[in-house]
Order: C-alpha cells, then structure tokens, then sequence
C-alpha cells in the first residue's frame, strides 16, 4: 500500500523548523550589494532632509508677516540649491529653487507660477498657506530611524536609500554556495549529440539560474555516473564546498537507487509523496551535516518543487523572509484539482477595468519545459477545488 499524500505546508513547517540562518558576514560597497541579505538592521545617521528646504522653484517669505495677494515685495536675497542663505530680512521675499534650504526667518514659498516680475521687485498673485512648498527637516527619514531590516534581500531602491543618508557600504551575510548534482545515464549536456534513449540535461541550467538570481553561487557537481562510488564522491564534494546540496532524480519512493543510498550511508534521508503536481516524490535529508534536497526529475516538477519548497528553505538559510507572496486575479479557464494541491502554469495580463485576468498553458504536463517558459506565474488550486472562469484565483509571481 503506497505511504500517504503529505500537505505541503506541514512539509514545508517541518523543514523551515530545520534552518540554521548562516553567520558568516561580510561588509560591500553599495555597488556590490545588490540581491544580497542584510546581516544587521541600518539605522540611519543622519536627517533626510537634512535641514527644511523647498520644494519647487519660486519665493522663501514668512508667513506671518502681513503678506498679501496681489502685494508687491523686494527680493532680498537669491539661493540655489547647494547653498546656504542669510536671514530673511522682514518684508521681503527671497529667490529660492528645488531643494534649496529654507532662509532663518522663512517658512513659506510661493511657486514661481504664482507670481509676476515687475522689474526688480516680484508680485503675489496668489498667497500660499503658511509651510506650503517647504519639505521640513527629517520629513522623509530621522536620525536613528531603522531604514532597512535584517534579512532584507537588497533591491535597487534601497541601495538609493543607504546613499541617501550617507552610507557607502552595507553589512550583508556571505551569498549561500548551493551544490546542484544530476542523476541518470539518460542525461547529456547541450553541447554533445544525442544517442538513442537520450535526453539533454535542462534542470542543470533551470536550477543555476533560479539559484543565481537569489543571489546564491552555484557549485555545478556535474551528473553523477551511475555508481555507488562515483555517487558518494560527488555528495561528499558538496557537502564539503557547499551550504547545501539539491539534486534531480533518482530518489523516488520505494527505489533502492545510488542516490538513495549514497545519502543514506554519509546522512540522512526522508522521502515524503506531497501533495503536490506536479511534483509528488521529494526527498530531504543531510550530507554530512549538509541539507539535501532531492527533486524530481521532470523539468517542472523540478522548477515547481524548488519554488515551493526549496526556495523558502534556502531564502531561510540566508536569513531572508521565505514567504513567497500571493496575489489574487480573475481566472480565465475552467478547472478542477484532484487529491494534490496543483500549480497551474499561468500568465497575468489586465483588462479594461483594470483587473488581472489570469489565462492558464493548455498543457500542463510536469514535462512540458515550454509551459514554464511561456508562464510568469504559478496558479495555486487546492485540493478537490472547482476553479470556474471568473473565478478570483491565488498567483505566486514567477
């Protein structure tokens, strides 16, 4: 009798429980860091802005000092931004562009557009509110203000934002260096010819790539011949140069295969049939006291197994927040899941009202590569459930 059908998510809980967040840190300039993890929360040393300025080009005045629409004042004074003006002299306006600081004895500034030149002297046609146009002191960060939090995978903007209140490198935890090892006499890289029985190798090329792009290094142990000996040499290469290990086939349930008992001799092994298409046969243990993953060997079982499950332990490992966010659209197709929570190969798109309509690749075979590459997100549809057009249904982003 075949061993149950685990829930993903108790699958995933009971790995997640597993993780030790790696400590080994290391200090990058700001042009380094992209796509890596925050080792320690960045407070921020300064104000930004660092003193009250304009926003917009036009005229610095006080507020409270019978100014009127339609009254003609002196210009007293002319700040670009970059420079730092003198105290407002009463009754005046003072000259003032985008981000200059604002004058001592100035509160206020009327845009440019709401005024007129007569000769030397400027007219306001139009009084602004008292603290219009001004961005005061610390509006958008105060000092010791928590700008970014440990475990942030670092994006473009908070690079920027790290700049912005000086600070020209950042403290982040050492890139995970995953192991990634092939299974099977079928497989051939790309660049040999194919024999009868044959296959080219994509899952290595799938993974690195995954892998890459969360910013992890990728030690390519090749695909392991068909071999007690040669097995156990390539996970004992991984477990000694690597954080963790993932390979791809050959460790299904009830098969006595190398894999299987390679890890089993240098670790330990849990084989579990998830809940899950496509990707019902996982395999997680330890090398040496290294993780190891086995996925299957299906090419989208491969890429929907590491998204699922993988993913959320290595992002984990790397201190980063696992979840893998949801979001929700209108579904353009008729479906109904079996006994396996299923991810549909999907693509988003938007209608006129503005609403994400999701439309499913008609063939979703766990050996169907093109439907991943078509895709830009994984359709979530629980067990037994009726998904009808028009239908709000859950889209992980791919």
């Amino acid at each position: 009798m075949p061993s149950p059908l685990h829930p993903v998510d108790e699958v995933l809980d009971r790995i997640l429980g597993d993780v030790t967040v790696t400590t080994q840190s290391l200090t990058l300039n700001l042009d380094e860091a992209l796509g890596s993890y925050l080792s320690d929360d960045v407070c921020s040393p300064v104000n930004v802005p660092p003193a009250a300025n304009s926003e917009m080009d036009g005229y610095a005045f006080k507020a409270d000092a019978a100014m009127a629409a339609g009254g003609v004042y002196e210009v007293s004074d002319r700040i670009p931004a970059g420079s730092v003006g003198k105290t407002l002299l009463p009754g005046t306006l003072v000259r003032i562009f985008t981000g200059a600081a604002i004058p001592p004895g100035a509160d206020t500034v009327v845009m440019q557009e709401d005024t007129s030149t007569l000769g030397d002297k400027v007219r306001v046609d139009e009084l602004p509110r008292p603290g219009q146009h001004v961005r005061p002191l610390g509006q958008d960060i105060s000092k010791g203000d928590v700008i970014l939090h440990r475990g942030r995978c670092l994006q473009p903007a908070d690079l920027g934002l790290a700049a912005s209140v000086g600070l020209p490198t950042l403290n982040v935890l050492k890139p995970l260096k995953v192991a990634i090892m092939s299974t099977g006499d079928e497989l051939v890289d790309p660049s040999g010819a194919l024999e009868p029985g044959q296959i080219y190798n994509s899952n290595r090329y799938v993974l690195g790539g995954l892998l890459r792009r969360l910013g992890m290094e990728v030690l390519d142990l090749g695909i392991a011949a068909d071999s007690p000996s040669a097995t156990q040499d390539a996970l004992s290469k991984g477990a000694e140069l690597s954080d963790c290990i993932l390979s791809t086939g050959g460790v299904s349930v009830g098969e006595e295969d190398y894999v299987r008992a390679a890890v089993e001799a240098l670790g330990t092994l849990d084989i579990w049939r998830l809940a899950i298409k496509p990707g019902k046969p996982l395999a997680y243990g330890n090398v040496l006291g290294r993780p190891f993953f086995g996925l299957p060997g299906n090419p989208v079982s491969v890429f929907v197994t590491f998204m699922i499950v993988a993913r959320p332990f290595l992002i984990a490992m790397q201190g980063g927040e696992p979840s893998l966010p949801g979001y929700y659209g209108r579904a353009e197709f008729d479906f109904k899941a079996g006994n396996r929570r299923e991810y549909l190969r999907v693509r988003t798109s938007s209608n006129d009202d503005q609403e994400v309509l999701v439309s499913r690749f008609e063939n979703q075979g766990s050996g169907v590569l093109s439907s991943v590459s078509w895709a830009d997100a994984l359709a979530e549809v629980e067990i037994g459930q009726q998904i009808r057009a028009g239908d709000r249904i859950k889209y992980f982003l791919i």
